[in-house]
């Protein structure tokens, strides 16, 4: 009795608490997609999942159900036989009793499980109601492409799922025969009842249909084979397997129909024989007679039957990454770059980035923290117009660590510090005599030292955000720490969902696991709970469909605002013959932008690209959660930038796939590869600079190319992010009759100089790591520069300061303090170089009288003998340059 008690307390609790979590998480689901706006998203999804999953498991359930019912109808002769399994003794009479109903609850289990399989293949079923046609044909089987990313994915998972509810249903349907006495085991094998036969062989003979629906749709999965060479259908796929599922998806259901008629009469060599020839015909067309044909046809004239095949895998693939747009433009580059080319392109010098992100993210922490409890996660960089200049900033958001509070409690945690505070924004170029960064906004509360002014400095939302917090409580937040005391404030945003009930309290305490929200005194009806705070969390809570860039970057708006935009993708691994990635992908396009702003956690999502078909399903299928870019503020859109990451991997396709030639890219006559400094590959970088035939400049993308296994420059690619440009990407093709200097053998030419290695000893002979920046490749005219910025710390935890800039051109490699004194040496003329981060040169006046000029030579005597101690020989050497400009003219 006590045992039956037992089982029947453990099972509600197996019941209970399962069925609590899923209360819990749609409830509290359902409050955030409401308070961000999303409900009929929520109510779309949910009746998906319902509908797919009711379908399937009410399908499962019935099909089963009716044949275990027909199973449990028939009357056997031996039914009444004892069954022995060791010392298991049963009688068949006795099961009667039990086999039924352990039929339907056995059915009712699968269907549960089969039912949860169906709702997660909510996405499937609704890009195949709401599918678009492309308008371009696969070139073997001659759908639309439509048919593979929308509809191909169901039709594998119906018969996916047919196969398991057939020959689950025949396992069934057999144990329940055996029980009953349909099936007996003799000493001569198995007995089995006409009936029985009967029943079994009509399920089988729908199996074999299945079977033959899985060899149709393997024709379809041609498309996507590996020919070493090529993705794609080839030679062999196409003449041969090909042909070969075509006959089975023929053949398959008349030999299921032998099949069915041999079981049915009871001859097993007729039952047998059947699937014997389908399964030797498919081994036979599917591999043995490929791979000879293969090996004696095909191997010996690759590239002549094969160059159909590699035409669609550069076609496809092409169009998977969106490598169709690329323009390809001759950059017949020279040496012949003058002082007055540098000034004309003094907004492109003065936009250099001379600021890393590793070591400026290192200076922030130690200049702009404050507090312990504030961090600086990431710095990103972005374009402003400052104080009228179109310039190149880096931007780092001040957030709230909740691991380094100095006093962790629940009310300290969640009602307390609810918020980070401010940015830190600078330009990339700018240097301090300290060889510090300059700032345009700075401190807390904010300090503006340009026209950029942040009006609304709380980070409620961002990357470092807590699970929940809770604000508008009878204690005030705290909102940032001056000499005199801490300032505190309330929330006066939308965010997060009032507690303005018991009930809410009470499913938010389960939920996050805490009974404090319920039982404390300072939560008021006023109260709201926020969560989801996570921007990259948020956004894929919203749509979990889109995968999401991993670099989200903040932006100040004109109002003083700030809010976080994150690239998102649609993506497919069933484009035809298109190349995949490690993940299997082979079609994505970067068609979304989501909008986040850090203070309410509002959330927007604007279609980038219209003509994406993924997007355009999706827009069909949540028409409430997309807008056009055009609906975007201008505020924001002018900080639209293409995503780094997107152009990476598109340059890691593009090095191969720029080749459209079957036979050049048959024989990687003219691979690229994208130029590594090290181990790493150099990553695209963004800059401000005047792309060749155009007449202002523009905020671009940029990452070099080399020819594969070789370090000499091939090509640059660029993705331009203003305006009506933005998206365009143009490879400019250096010519490949000369030599035109690649990243790595420019580093190498650093390290072999003797002025510039020597310093670089001294240094680190001195205890100081020497930080060795990004060497970046700026085109200017139709020429190159190679930048390099050296930062010098005390040990690895140290302060990071530039203290140095290299510059290339042509065969020349010079450091400097500055990149303007790098640039005077290279090109000279004081008077037509001065970069923004840099003191401008001092004049000396033409007629200034021999006692003056003596002064002034002994000024520069005793700053050359300061810097000679100090072992800065390239300030050395410029103050001996001065000096000798003064002796002359003394002379004279």
């Amino acid at each position: 009795m006590y045992k039956n008690k037992f089982f029947i307390i453990l099972l509600i609790a197996a019941v209970f608490f399962p069925a609590l979590s899923y209360v819990l998480n749609f409830y509290t689901d359902w409050l955030f997609f409401v308070e961000t706006g999303f409900p009929s998203v929520f109510t779309t999804t949910l009746y998906a999942q319902t509908g797919a999953g009711l379908f399937f498991g009410g399908l499962l359930f019935g099909f089963a159900l009716i044949n275990l019912l027909i199973a449990n109808r028939a009357v056997f002769p031996s039914a009444g036989m004892i069954i022995e399994a060791g010392s298991l003794r049963l009688h068949r009479g006795e099961t009667q009793r039990f086999v039924k109903p352990l039929g339907i609850l056995a059915c009712v289990t699968l269907a549960m499980f089969v039912g949860q399989w169906g709702a997660m293949q909510w996405e499937e079923v609704l890009l195949f109601i709401n599918r678009v046609t492309v308008g371009t044909v696969d070139p073997v089987m001659g759908w639309d492409i439509g048919f593979y990313l929308f509809c191909l994915p169901l039709l594998e998972m119906l018969k996916a799922f047919a196969s398991f509810m057939l020959l689950a249903t025949m396992l069934m349907a057999a144990l329940v025969y055996f029980l009953r006495g349909g099936i007996t085991l003799t000493e001569r094998g198995a007995a089995v009842d006409g009936y029985v036969r009967r029943h079994l062989a009509v399920l089988v003979g729908l199996f074999a249909c299945v079977i033959a629906a899985g060899f149709y749709l393997d024709s379809f999965r041609l498309l996507f084979s590996n020919n070493n060479a090529f993705y794609g259908a080839g030679y062999a796929d196409v003449n041969s397997r090909l042909f070969t599922y075509r006959v089975l998806t023929f053949l398959t259901p008349l030999a299921g129909g032998t099949l069915v008629l041999g079981i049915w009469k009871g001859s097993w060599r007729m039952a047998l024989l059947p699937p014997i020839l389908v399964v030797a015909l498919n081994i036979v067309g599917t591999r043995v007679y490929p791979g000879l044909l293969q090996k004696f046809k095909v191997a010996p004239n690759e590239l002549a039957l094969e160059t159909p095949y590699i035409e669609n895998n550069l076609k496809f693939t092409r169009f998977g990454y969106d490598l169709d747009k690329i323009e390809t433009v001759p950059f017949d580059v020279d040496t012949k770059l003058s002082a007055a080319d540098i000034a004309n392109n003094d907004a492109t010098i003065k936009n250099i980035r001379l600021w890393d992100h590793a070591p400026l993210l290192k200076t922030y922490s130690q200049l702009q923290q404050i507090r312990t409890y504030y961090k600086f996660f990431d710095v990103d960089n972005d374009r402003y117009r400052v104080n009228g200049r179109y310039t190149q900033v880096m931007l780092s958001p001040r957030e709230l660590s909740y691991a380094d509070l100095p006093s962790k409690n629940w009310i300290n945690e969640r009602l307390v510090f609810t918020h980070g505070n401010g940015i830190t924004f600078g330009p990339v170029s700018r240097i301090s005599k300290e060889g510090l960064p300059e700032f345009f906004v700075k401190d807390i509360p904010a300090v503006s030292l340009a026209d950029i002014r942040v009006t609304r400095p709380e980070i409620y939302f961002g990357e470092l955000s807590n699970e929940y917090v809770i604000v508008k409580t009878r204690i005030p937040e705290f909102s940032y720490p001056t000499a005199t005391g801490n300032i505190n404030t309330t929330y006066a945003g939308k965010g997060g969902v009032p507690l303005d009930s018991l009930l809410k309290k009470t499913l938010f305490a389960a939920w996050f696991k805490t009974e404090k929200i319920m039982l404390s005194s300072d939560i008021t009806k006023e109260s709201r709970i926020i969560y989801n705070r996570n921007i990259n969390e948020r956004v894929k809570a919203l749509a979990p469909f889109l995968r999401f860039d991993g670099d989200p970057y903040m932006v100040v708006t004109e109002n003083g605002g700030l809010k976080w935009i994150i690239d998102a993708y649609t993506f497919s691994d069933r484009l035809p013959c298109s190349t995949p990635l490690k993940g299997g992908i082979n079609y994505m396009r970067n068609s979304i932008k989501a909008v986040v702003d850090a203070y309410d956690g509002t959330v927007s999502f604007y279609i980038s690209d219209p003509h994406d078909v993924l997007a355009r399903a999706y827009n069909r299928i949540f028409p409430e959660l997309f807008k056009p870019m055009a609906a975007m503020p201008d505020d924001l859109r002018k900080h639209v930038r293409y995503p780094h990451q997107f152009l990476q991997l598109q340059a890691a396709m593009f090095a191969a796939y720029h080749m459209t030639d079957p036979k050049v890219f048959y024989n990687k006559e003219n691979l690229w590869q994208v130029p590594a400094l090290g181990e790493k590959p150099m990553e695209p970088y963004y800059t401000i600079m005047k792309l060749p035939g155009e007449k202002l400049e523009e905020y671009i993308l940029l990452l070099p190319f080399t020819p594969s296994k070789r370090d000499n420059l091939a090509a640059w690619l660029t993705a331009r992010c203003d305006g009506e440009n933005y998206g365009k990407i143009r490879a400019y093709t250096f010519p490949r009759d000369r030599l035109i200097y690649g990243p790595k053998q420019i580093d190498a030419r650093i390290n072999q100089d003797s002025f510039i290695s020597q310093q670089l000893t001294l240094w680190n002979q001195r205890g100081s790591e020497v930080i060795r920046g990004s060497l970046l490749v700026i085109p200017i005219e139709k020429s190159l520069l190679y930048v390099q910025p050296l930062f010098l710390a005390a040990d690895k935890d140290g302060l990071p300061e530039l203290k140095r800039v290299i510059v290339a051109f042509g065969d020349q490699v010079v450091m400097e303090d500055n990149l303007e004194l790098a640039l005077q040496r290279l090109f000279g003329s004081k008077k037509t170089i001065v970069a923004a981060d840099a003191t401008p040169a001092v004049a000396t006046d033409a007629k200034a009288s021999p006692s003056a000029l003596a002064k002034e030579a002994m000024s520069i005597y005793e700053k050359a003998v300061t810097l000679q101690r100090q072992g800065n020989w390239a300030g050395y050497g410029e103050e001996l340059k001065k000096l000798e400009q003064v002796l002359r003219r003394m002379a004279k």
